[in-house]
């Protein structure tokens, strides 16, 4: 049975990918920073939950420890920073370095713990990106240049290990709470629900194309 860690798995798209994951019969952990709303989670989706900061490295260090093997690993927890959104021009640096911190430093330094047990599986690592990471968006030059970085280290990390698929996703704008609060007071109803891109994420698992940067959008769906 293989095995998946998925970071932010309380809500939203995490929730989404580690509850199919486990209908595929998969053995998945999740980890949150909300701990009730993760075990909540996991009692009703069948995955392991282990709650914590994905920033802190003894956190790090026991979602190693839960997945001794690992044939992936979803970077999907991540920070929008202040909302409503500034211009970078007033942009607190403290702020950023949050942002970043839990962006870019986190799934590096998370896939960097479990590299090993990756290569022993050729296994995948999906880090989860944005359109705001190619598009120039007022506001969103804080998040956005963070999952630019977070783009960048994954098509590098995928040509230093060659015998790993490594994957930035953009998932689109979904209905989250993340997406509610770069929009506070605005009716985002619209957007679809985070279980709309599950299959370009199954189909891309299914597939295995070439590492790369990918939108789901344009993916071949896995139901």
């Amino acid at each position: 049975m293989p095995t998946a860690l998925v970071t932010g798995a309380s809500a939203g798209l995490g929730r989404a990918l580690a509850a199919a994951l486990v209908r595929r019969e998969w053995t998945v952990i999740g980890d949150a920073r909300d701990a009730a709303a993760l075990r909540s989670a996991a009692r009703e989706d069948g995955f392991t939950a282990v709650p914590g900061d994905v920033t802190d490295p003894a956190h790090r260090a026991s979602l190693a420890e839960a997945c001794p093997s690992l044939d992936l690993l979803v970077n999907n927890a991540s920070s929008l920073g202040l909302s409503p959104l500034p211009p970078l021009a007033r942009y607190p640096l403290a702020d950023l370095e949050d942002v970043y911190r839990v962006n870019v430093f986190a799934p590096l330094a998370l896939t960097q713990l479990l590299l090993p047990a990756l290569t022993a599986a050729r296994g995948v690592v999906i880090d989860v990106s944005s359109d705001a990471a190619v598009e120039a968006y007022e506001g969103w030059g804080g998040y956005g240049s963070a999952k630019a970085a977070l783009d960048q280290l994954t098509a590098v990390l995928g040509a230093e290990h060659p015998d790993l698929s490594v994957y930035a996703v953009d998932p689109g704008d979904l209905r989250t709470a993340m997406h509610q609060r770069a929009f506070p007071g605005e009716d985002i109803s619209d957007r679809p629900l985070p279980s709309a891109a599950v299959p370009a994420f199954l189909g891309l698992l299914d597939e295995r194309p070439p590492s790369g940067r990918y939108r789901a959008a344009d993916l071949p769906a896995t139901a």
